[in-house]
């Protein structure tokens, strides 16, 4: 994956300077590798819908790059419903079977646990199929969309993540019906004049597949509640990406092998297809991202050594937030590299004891063995391109950095970086 000289050096991504890149673009700058999007999106042609969760990586770009891919999309509000039109997406499914007899698949699913007034009036206005993640939303929609067909995201009483904080399954979770209210909600349902077409778990980002697997299991339990009116499931999202070294990416295989079993064993109960979707938002596009930043001073706190660098947690939040880990390296001014590592931590620029890229979860400043670097060099955070910039912020009145795509060794912006007037732009004294 590193495209360098020496552990720890990085000098291109996927083809292209990363001196240029900063150069052109200034830092921090986020980075895309188009052509591991396209890679990790031909990865899952197995399944019937691959549907990209779009909150990983919302650039209109990547997800102008998806559709082409024939990945449809998933919004969890009304700016990515936005979004997903800007990027080319239809709004609603043409009515008729594919040619392999399948129903059709929805190019676009509003899926959250609430309407706001404004999600609703878009979902409406636009025709779009719904992923009720509770029994409100059902009649909600049902008075503005009577007749409608829905999908059920159900919380089956398990989740697994990275991080408590990424389990979306189990008590503690609010997301999804609980599998227990199942037969009240299908009789709700009933009575409000909606079919229930699809049937939705996801447990948790970045889960193991072996928690991935037991989903299979229980969303059969359920779809044999709901009954013939399915007509698609979904595995949900989940699927882990190799951060730290010696993590490998999962047996897709398998995992396919899995929920088409499934899939098959409820096709000959209900007499007639299923389509069966994956929802990867993670998978599709964290290989793909690289953040590149300058180290701007380097100092010592007693004994330990510190790189300061102009990206900070409103840059990229996941270390902060889950003590993520993300691999590192560093791209020198000229051509002569340090060959020797040393341990440092990074920090960025942040009034905020925080700003810690090297943190574990808890918020525990660790070091990390990187080539011996100094001020004007860059240093390079890989394995951003899932909630990287989706989850930026203007913390410390900070602009957004630009967001830049590279393919087939050329490289466009595609998001400008923010100015300051932008920063108060709306505001009024």
């Amino acid at each position: 994956m590193i495209a360098s000289s020496a552990p720890g050096l990085r000098r291109e991504i996927a083809g292209v300077s990363v001196a240029e890149l900063a150069e052109r673009y200034g830092t921090p700058l986020y980075v895309y590798d188009a052509e591991m999007i396209r890679r990790r999106c031909r990865d899952l042609a197995a399944w019937d819908t691959v549907r990209f969760a779009q909150k990983a990586c919302s650039n209109l770009a990547v997800l102008d790059l998806v559709r082409r891919e024939g990945v449809l999309v998933d919004a969890v509000s009304t700016g990515e419903i936005h979004r997903a039109l800007a990027a080319g997406y239809t709004p609603h499914a043409a009515k008729v079977a594919s040619a392999d007899g399948l129903p059709p698949a929805h190019p676009i699913v509003y899926t959250a646990d609430i309407f706001d007034r404004a999600s609703l009036d878009a979902v409406v206005k636009h025709g779009i199929h719904v992923n009720c993640g509770s029994a409100d939303m059902i009649e909600q929609l049902a008075e503005r969309m009577p007749g409608a067909s829905i999908t059920l995201r159900v919380n089956p009483g398990f989740g697994h993540g990275h991080s408590q904080k990424t389990n979306t399954g189990g008590e503690g979770s609010k997301h999804g019906i609980w599998h227990e209210e199942i037969p009240d909600v299908l009789r709700r349902a009933e009575w409000a004049g909606m079919q229930v077409s699809g049937l939705h778990m996801h447990i948790g980002s970045g889960t193991d597949l072996a928690h991935l697997a037991e989903v299979a299991e229980a969303l059969e339990r359920v779809a044999i509640e709901v009954g013939r009116s399915l007509t698609m499931v979904s595995a949900g999202g989940g699927l882990p990406v190799p951060y730290k070294p010696g993590e490998v990416h999962a047996d897709l295989s398998g995992y396919f092998t899995l929920w088409d079993a499934t899939r098959k064993r409820l096709e000959d109960r209900f007499g007639h297809r299923i389509r069966l979707e994956i929802e990867p938002g993670r998978y599709l596009t964290a290989e793909s991202g690289f953040v590149i930043t300058e180290v701007r001073a380097v100092k010592k706190q007693g004994t330990r050594k510190y790189l300061l660098v102009d990206a900070g947690f409103n840059t990229l939040a996941r270390p902060v937030l889950y003590g993520s880990y993300h691999p590192m390296s560093i791209c020198p001014q000229g051509d002569d590299a340090a060959q020797r590592l040393e341990e440092v931590a990074v920090g960025g620029p942040l009034c905020e004891s925080g700003d810690i890229f090297t943190q574990t979860d808890g918020g525990f400043v660790a070091t990390r063995p990187l080539p011996a670097a100094g001020a004007g060099d860059l240093l390079v955070i890989e394995i951003a391109g899932a909630y990287g910039f989706v989850m930026a912020s203007n913390y410390n009145s900070k602009p957004l950095p630009a967001e830049v795509l590279v393919d087939g060794g050329s490289h466009r912006l595609v998001r400008a970086r923010q100015t300051p007037e932008d920063l108060v732009r709306g505001e009024c004294v």
